[in-house]
This record gives C-alpha cells, structure tokens and sequence, in this order.
C-alpha cells in the first residue's frame, strides 16, 4: 500500500466512525499535507472535535495539544510557563540540561558506575562513582554559568513542542492570548521574556460555534485570528435518517472503535513533499486568475494574498485523486478556502461549478456570441442601400475580427485537456469558419481557411 492509499484508508475509517463529515475529514487531510489551518464553524454536538480526534490519533508518532480556551486562559497554558529554576543563581532548568549532550553522557557514565557499585561495592567503582559524580558537578556549573541569568520558557507538551494543535472556542480567548495566537498561527513562532521560539505545528486546528461580528469595535481583533484560518468549513446536522440510525446502531453495539488504518508522522512529512511535487499547469493559473475576477465582479472579497496561495490545496486535492498534475476539477477544493463570510459560500461554490467542472464551456460560449455579433454587424452593414462600397468594408472588418476570434479559439485548444475539451473546441473552429465562409460567398469572394488568414496578418 503506498502513501495515497494509506490516506486514503485512514480517511475511509473516520468516516466510518462519523456521519455526514465527508468534507470534513478530507479538509483535516488536506490541511495537514499544506501545512496550513483549519476553522470548523458548526452548532455544538456536531463532532467537529470527535472527527478531528480520531484523524489525529492515527497519525502516530506526532505530538498533540488539545485545549478550551476562555477569557480564563492565560498564555502559559498554551506556550509554556517561566521555569524558575532558570532564574536562580548558579541553577539550570532542567530542559537545558536534557538537551546538552555532554551531560547526558556524564550523566549516563555516572549511572552505570552506580550499576556496578551496587553489585560488587568495592573500592575501585566507588572511586569511579565519585570521579563521574565530581565531572557532572562540575560541567553543570559550567552550564549554569554560560545560562546564567536567561529565562527559559518549559513548554513540554504545550504548543510549541506539538505538531497537531486543536483550539476549541477558539474566538473566546482574551486579548492577550489572541495577540499571541496571531504570530504562532501566520508565523510559527511565539515570544516570551524577549525571547522567540520556533513552533513546529504543522497545522492548528479551531473550532467555534459562531463567527464574531467583524464591524463590532470590540469584536474587530478576532477577524485578524480568523483570517489566519486558511481553510474554512461548516458543518450541520445529520440529515440523512438512515445515518443517523446508522450512527445510533453503532454507538449501541460497538464495543470501541478498532484503529486499524494509521500513518506515521515520517509518512505525512513524505505526503507534504509528494504534494508539493505536484505540477501546476499554466493553464490551471490561468483559470484560478478567471475565478478570482468572477468572484471579485460577484461581490465576493478575495484578496491577493488568499489567490497568490492557492496552489497548495489543489495539489493536494489533485494527490489525492491520483491526478498527475492539478486538473480543473481539482479546484473546486477552494469552496472551502474562498469565502470569508458564510454568506459568500453558494457566489463561491457556483462559479467554482460553472468554470472548473467544464472550465473551456464558458469561454468557448463567449467567444461563439463574439463571433454572432460580427456576423450580424456584417449583415446589417452590407446591405447599406447608401454605400455601395458597405459590402467590401464589411467583409474586411469581419474577415479581422474573425482571425481575432480564430487566435482566441487556438489558445482554448491548447488548454484542452481531454477529449470532451478538445471536441468542444472543434465545434467552436467548425461555426467560426461557418461565419467567415458565408460572409464571403454573400459577396462574391472566394472564402480561405482562418489559419491561412490568420498567417497572413
């Protein structure tokens, strides 16, 4: 089995545990191959965090930080506390200590030379105990002598140390927690006492039951912590009777959910970089850059920064599809990273239907109503009874935007990527050809194919 498959299958297993959460569980995947944050809005009891939970812990090997925030709580439950042995003379935090491999090989030394007294308890391993005991002394004074006076921040198992965070009422925290959270959430990196530390989170995880209102002053800080929530999903409630019977069978009968299909945290760093090796076609930016305009036309804000980022999700979209490269379906993954606000989702999912299911349909369209034009403009203007030179004029004026409309047509067919694409294109040529061959004929001239047209411009 290779590392889609495994996805692929851990996927298939939470869904098995959860109803309706389809969508869900697959922006927990992608999230995590992009590196990127995930939001979950929905009514309590709607198991966002349960299906958060069990992806998670399939995923063995990472380490997980999980908290409830409220106005209670404060930045050391999230980051880490002041250790204040750090702040004692001629002390050393023991974190410094774990991490200083000399001393954990004196302290090893010392260790085994207590061993080996234990057992014989003579004279010769007795000196050996205090010789090892006076060289781990003496190094640590020399530690506690380079770290003196340095504060050091103990953050085992709070975020800095975690590589799946989930933050649960995530817009309840305080003012100051939030202002930390802005830089741990864009940057990855969080200050404390002058210091800054790296945060190796590969993804946080938040969920609310509702969205601050953004125009209220006091609510006005959060919209900078929701934006940094690149993706974005709504859940609702079980609609289907038959899963939620489904559901409620399963919670009866079963004895523990078997955890049968996991991935390592070695595999998901392997995933993230098989994602990133995904390639981007030309043509797939293009048609990013089409949807950005319609939405922007829509009313729908997207900002540069949101569209100049985009390309992630659809490679991992198209990785898990078992596409080669990013393929206009694979953009319609960007329902859930396009909208702000959730009354942006239907302008969102509508243009991501109309452009990415048959991407060439609606430029195609465009064209072909370009070229009607013409031909009705060409109509009505060679039978000018007042201008008898009308007929010649217009054919010429025709015979130019045609050609235009011909270079149009060519660069669709380049993008055409399947059949039914490239079909689609060929009638297009096909009624282009109709168009300028029978303006010809209307007035006497030998009509001439619109590639040899377009060389001759």
């Amino acid at each position: 089995m290779n590392l889609r498959e495994k996805l692929l299958a851990l996927m298939a297993e939470v869904n098995q545990e959860v109803a309706e959460r389809e969508e869900l569980i697959e922006l927990i995947a992608i999230a995590l191959l992009t590196r990127n944050n995930l939001f979950i809005l929905g009514k309590p009891g709607q198991a966002k965090s349960h299906s958060i939970n069990r992806f998670r812990q399939r995923i063995t090997g990472a380490r997980q930080f999980e908290r409830l925030l409220s106005k209670q709580t404060d930045e050391d439950q999230l980051f880490g506390r002041i250790d204040l042995s750090s702040l004692i003379p001629g002390a050393v935090p023991e974190s410094v200590l774990q991490d200083d491999a000399v001393y954990c090989q004196l302290r090893e030394e010392l260790d085994l030379a207590m061993q080996a007294l234990a057992q014989t308890n003579d004279a010769v391993h007795g000196a050996r105990v205090q010789l090892c005991t006076d060289r781990l002394e003496q190094y640590r004074r020399a530690v506690a002598a380079l770290h003196a006076n340095t504060p050091t921040v103990q953050t085992s198992g709070k975020i800095p140390e975690a590589d799946i965070v989930f933050l649960d009422e995530c817009f309840k925290a305080n003012d100051g927690v939030l202002n930390s959270l802005l830089t741990a959430l864009n940057e990855r990196k969080y200050t404390n006492e002058g210091r800054t530390y790296a945060i190796s989170t590969i993804s946080f995880f938040a969920a609310s039951n509702e969205i601050p209102n953004f125009s209220d002053p006091q609510e006005k800080i959060l919209e900078a912590l929701y934006d940094r929530l690149q993706i974005k999903v709504v859940t609702e409630d079980i609609g289907d009777r038959s899963r939620r019977l489904a559901v409620l069978r399963q919670k009866q009968h079963a004895q523990g959910n078997v955890v049968s299909a996991t991935i390592t945290l070695e595999e998901l760093l392997e995933m993230q970089q098989a994602v990133r090796d995904i390639p981007v076609p030309e043509s797939i930016n293009t048609l990013a850059d089409d949807i950005l305009c319609e939405l922007r036309n829509s009313g729908v804000t997207v900002s540069d920064r949101k569209y100049l980022n985009y390309y992630p999700l659809a490679q991992a979209k198209a990785w898990l599809e078992g596409h080669d490269c990013v393929q206009p379906q694979d953009l319609l993954i960007l329902r859930c990273y396009l909208w702000h606000l959730p009354a942006d989702r239907p302008t969102v999912d509508a243009v991501l239907q109309r452009l990415c299911l048959n991407p060439l349909q609606d430029k195609a369209d465009t064209i072909r109503a370009m070229a009607l034009e013409v031909q009705q403009a060409f109509d009505e203007a060679r039978t000018d009874a007042d201008r008898p030179s009308a007929a010649s004029k217009a054919l010429i004026k025709l015979r130019s935007e045609c050609v235009r409309l011909y270079q149009m047509q060519q660069e669709l067919a380049g993008q055409a990527q399947t059949a039914q694409e490239t079909e689609l294109v060929t009638a297009l040529l096909e009624d282009l050809e109709q168009i300028s061959r029978k303006a010809h004929e209307a007035v006497g001239f030998t009509p001439a194919p619109l590639e040899q047209l377009s060389a001759l411009q």
